[in-house]
């Protein structure tokens, strides 16, 4: 279908791009945070047996994951707020614009653990396109389809610096959407400084921005703008699974 955006653009709802990494119990389900696998058994109860495979009338299994932990998912100001504030409470708008940036982190010597890291920069951001949306989604180099089954843990995955996060709050950006595990470093003494600064907390704090991780941008979308759909589950909880979608604009009467 069809859907206008203004009046000389619109996009294809056919044609969405799933930035999302399924989640499954398998071995190639990507992981952080130093979590196992998601589990998916077989209710098991008074005779009854969720599984149609072990002689049951229906598939019925109970989930266990951690959304931060398990693949793609968004989260809001509750996950390092003292009051628990719920993902599902805050957002309440759907389709943004959204721009596409690519970046490659470059190396940076970490005095106090005296490794390198790989860190995302202020003016890489500023170089690599003038923001113009309200929605940004940065896809790192290189780009193996390999991140879909990374399992971070333990790695000091690619960060960002966090004087980003006050350009991305002086530009209007609401959503920021990664392909990394967090924002932050692996290990920084739980002082999460990206997080904080990006929803201004605790002195002004942006209730409806997002924080997007752990998603996958293929090699085929270019670097532009798009419209967004961020689709997230219903959870009452600071961070729930998400399926962020894609859509090309295109130009037409």
């Amino acid at each position: 279908m069809r859907l206008r955006i203004s009046h000389n653009e619109y996009i294809e709802t056919s044609e969405g791009i799933d930035l999302s990494i399924e989640l499954t119990n398998k071995t190639h389900n990507p992981r952080a945070w130093y979590v196992d696998l998601p589990e998916f058994e077989p209710v098991r109860a008074n005779g009854f047996t969720g599984s149609v495979a072990e002689g049951g009338s229906v598939n019925f299994r109970n989930i266990a994951f951690n959304p931060h932990g398990h693949g793609t998912h968004t989260e809001c100001l509750g996950h390092i707020s003292r009051e628990v504030e719920s993902i599902n409470t805050h957002l309440k708008e759907f389709w943004f614009t959204a721009q596409v940036i690519t970046v490659t982190p470059r190396k940076r010597h970490h005095p106090d653990e005296g490794v390198e890291d790989n860190v995302i920069t202020l003016d890489q951001i500023q170089k690599s396109a003038e923001i113009h949306a309200e929605a940004i989604i940065i896809r790192t180099l290189p780009n193996p389809e390999s991140k879909k089954s990374a399992i971070y843990s333990g790695t000091n995955p690619p960060y960002f610096d966090a004087e980003i996060a006050d350009y991305l709050v002086s530009r209007g950006v609401k959503h920021l959407l990664v392909d990394l595990p967090s924002v932050d470093r692996e290990v920084d003494a739980g002082v999460l400084d990206f997080h904080h600064r990006f929803w201004c907390y605790p002195n002004t704090p942006r209730f409806d921005a997002t924080i997007t991780e752990l998603i996958y941008v293929p090699e085929t979308v270019n670097d532009g703008i798009y419209m967004l759909n961020l689709q997230v589950a219903a959870f009452d909880n600071d961070a729930a699974p998400s399926r962020p979608v894609l859509f090309t604009i295109q130009k037409g009467s």
